[in-house]
């Protein structure tokens, strides 16, 4: 059984931090941060929020599955198909963003490296998803 609630607690934890990676700019950006980071997160194809409201969504999915409240096979799905879209739009969004935009905002440099990070991360999603349905017998 501790099998089987190893990864979907890898997918909740790659769900949370994918939220807490998008939160990091608006407490290390030094000018105006409401405006900076609004005009970040709003130059690119996509709005990353839109990711994070589904990483939180998919890290109660799998909560919810991996303590059996729902099925866990349900869950290991919406998991699945839920961080393949975490992944795609945060993606869209690394790569739509101008430099400009990045490296204008008034924040360490560690931030020109932030959009990468965040679709880095939400990949775990949707593998931690993935290797939940294998354990399962899905795939």
């Amino acid at each position: 059984m501790e099998r089987t609630r190893l990864a979907p607690l890898v997918g909740i934890v790659g769900s949370v931090v994918v939220l807490g990676l998008l939160l990091v700019p608006y407490g290390v950006v030094r000018t105006s941060p409401g405006t900076a980071v609004a005009t970040y997160y709003g130059t690119g194809a996509v709005n990353p929020l839109f990711a994070g409201m589904l990483a939180l969504v998919t890290a109660i999915v799998l909560a919810a599955g991996r303590e059996e409240r729902t099925d866990p096979v349900l869950a290991a799905g919406v998991g699945l198909s839920f961080g393949l879209f975490v992944v795609g739009l945060a993606t869209l969004w690394a790569v739509t963003v101008p430099e400009e935009v990045v490296v204008g905002i008034d924040g360490p440099r560690v931030l020109e490296y932030h959009r990468w990070a965040v679709a880095g991360v939400a990949a775990t999603v949707p593998v931690a998803s993935g290797w939940w349905a294998r354990t399962l017998g899905l795939l």
